[in-house]
């Protein structure tokens, strides 16, 4: 019989929880990175407000001061001297930091995602893909070869034939069937209008995360796939992955359907079947390009010109059949009845939200619209 003492031998063991052990350089680095999203990538500001930080709250010691974790910055990378075209010196970030920063997005955002193999986009269907699915069906003339199961086949030849005269037939043969794997094209469109610091709200720099943490996720866990980004304020332009961190909100109206037309414009380029545009907006289209060139604009209200303009747009990317999510960053019962009504003639999606949770929303929609998403 046991001893009691014996019983208290197995089970679970609990103790106080230990964060992981951070050396002085990397505790620095993570508030640096939080900081230089913030500064828009402007090195000067970050480090003022590090050295203000260090002052309040002693990040730094005799051992390892403030100078040090410049000077490893520089070491490591992070940081390179460079001198403008006035001849004066200064620091700057790096394509090594710029990167940093997308990926602590990604990890703030989206959790630690594993990576997965290119292209990982399952659908439910089963035919000639790219993917294994882990069913077995038995041989067809003009199944390609490479899909034969050996072990599977050869399993068989022992059944039918026996072991002692090993006989391969076309009967004896197994394929395994695959799936296959949709990609996508997505164009991101980030509102940079005035609106987003009003109120003494920054809305540009959650925007900027997801948008970084979006690109992250799709250049290392789907590679197959497109990430287009573009800013719309008077007008709309495109920009490059890299020049997110340094992204800033101008003297902007909102000009919804300039960006509209640019992000459909890139799509017509892609070659895959499956589209679509994400907006990150907080306020009402208040702008337009006339045919002779000048601008229209009204912040009055919700201007009938320039919303209907928005409506033909969202029927258009319809026909096209592109699907428009609408991510609303404000809580305007008028401007929320826009966003009805634009959702509505796109037969897209509209989440009206805060800033919390921006991110898992978009993340949750991606990931949802590849699964389902596939015509043949």
């Amino acid at each position: 019989m046991k001893k009691k003492k014996d019983f208290f031998k197995k089970g679970f063991t609990f103790k106080a929880y230990e964060a992981p052990e951070q050396s002085p350089f990397d505790k620095l680095f993570d508030i640096f990175q939080e900081i230089i999203t913030h500064t828009s990538g402007d090195l000067d500001e970050a480090l003022d407000w590090m050295k203000e930080l260090d002052k309040e709250y002693e990040l730094t010691d005799e051992e390892y001061t403030l100078d040090d974790f410049v000077e490893d910055l520089k070491k490591k990378g992070y940081i390179r001297e460079e001198v403008d075209k006035n001849g004066k010196g200064g620091m700057s970030i790096t394509a090594k930091t710029e990167q940093a920063i997308r990926k602590r997005a990604l990890d703030q955002i989206f959790g630690k995602l594993k990576r997965s193999g290119a292209g990982n986009h399952r659908t439910n269907y089963i035919g000639r893909g790219d993917e294994h699915s882990g069913e077995f069906r038995n041989y067809q003339y003009g199944d390609s070869l490479e899909r034969i199961s050996m072990t599977e086949s050869l399993k068989n030849a022992q059944i039918n034939h026996g072991i002692g005269d090993l006989n391969l037939t076309e009967e004896d043969l197994v394929v395994e069937e695959t799936q296959f794997k949709a990609q996508m094209s997505t164009v991101l469109m980030i509102d940079i209008s005035h609106s987003m610091i009003l109120y003494g709200e920054d809305r540009i720099t959650p925007a900027k995360k997801v948008a970084m943490a979006l690109a992250e996720l799709i250049t290392t866990r789907y590679p197959k796939d497109t990430l287009d980004i573009l800013v719309f304020g008077n007008d709309a332009w495109p920009i490059a992955i890299k020049d997110l961190p340094y992204l800033q909100v101008g003297p902007y109206h909102t000009n919804t359907v300039a960006g509209l037309q640019l992000a459909m414009d890139m799509l017509r380029r892609k070659r895959n079947t499956n589209k679509q545009i994400f907006m990150i907006t907080d306020g009402k289209p208040s702008c337009l390009i006339m045919p002779d060139g000048q601008y229209y604009k009204n912040s009055n209200g919700l201007d009938r010109h320039i919303v209907n303009k928005c409506y033909m747009m969202a029927q258009q990317a319809r026909k096209l059949h592109i699907p428009i999510t609408t991510f609303m960053i404000a809580q305007d019962p008028y401007l929320m009845q826009f966003v009805r009504e634009f959702t509505y003639a796109n037969q897209g999606k509209a989440f009206y939200t805060g800033l919390k949770g921006l991110g898992e929303m978009i993340f949750e929609d991606y990931e949802t619209n590849r699964k389902k998403r596939i015509k043949g």
